[in-house]
């Protein structure tokens, strides 16, 4: 469920990216720490640029971590199991169509009009999209989703996001 962002919010996910963010709609998910790590963002960005990536990761420890399985082959083997697996294909259908709805609940943009993001509804392109939807959706909304996440070690362990950050 997104929360209303504050602009401590804004301010810690500008240190999180090093810049400053851009038609944040809301948190979609905080860390453990206490600190955004998936923003939702509105569909067309404050200087008119369509903008389809409505769940946006960007706590850095977590992005680096979803970058390391990336970097593994982990999309290409998620869209080899999605073109054998037809109730996989059909879930993750419902993945992009649950995408599309919530960010329709933002507004509508012609220009990305039945555009999700990630690689959906028939490929694998992007494990930090399809993360991000699964933190911020909860659990069995996107199933490659949630078996990157699962991946993952916990990358909120050691110390808090906000003491790196700093």
């Amino acid at each position: 469920m997104t929360q209303p962002v504050s602009q401590d919010d804004l301010d810690a996910a500008a240190r999180q990216l090093g810049r400053q963010v851009r038609g944040v709609a809301g948190v979609a998910h905080r860390c453990p720490c206490g600190e955004p790590d998936v923003l939702r963002t509105n569909p067309r960005l404050p200087d008119g640029t369509p903008f389809p990536t409505t769940y946006y990761a960007t706590c850095p420890r977590l992005t680096g971590a979803i970058s390391t399985l990336e970097s593994e082959g982990v999309m290409r083997a998620m869209s080899e199991q999605l073109a054998a697996d037809p109730e996989l294909a059909e879930r993750y259908a419902a993945a992009h169509e649950h995408y599309l709805q919530q960010r329709g609940e933002l507004g509508q943009v012609d220009e990305i009009e039945g555009i999700s993001a990630g690689g959906m509804p028939t490929r694998v392109k992007c494990l930090h999209v399809l993360i991000a939807h699964s933190l911020a959706a909860g659990p069995g909304v996107n199933p490659l989703g949630d078996e990157a996440l699962a991946m993952l070690s916990p990358w909120w362990e050691g110390h808090p996001c906000s003491e790196e950050s700093e």
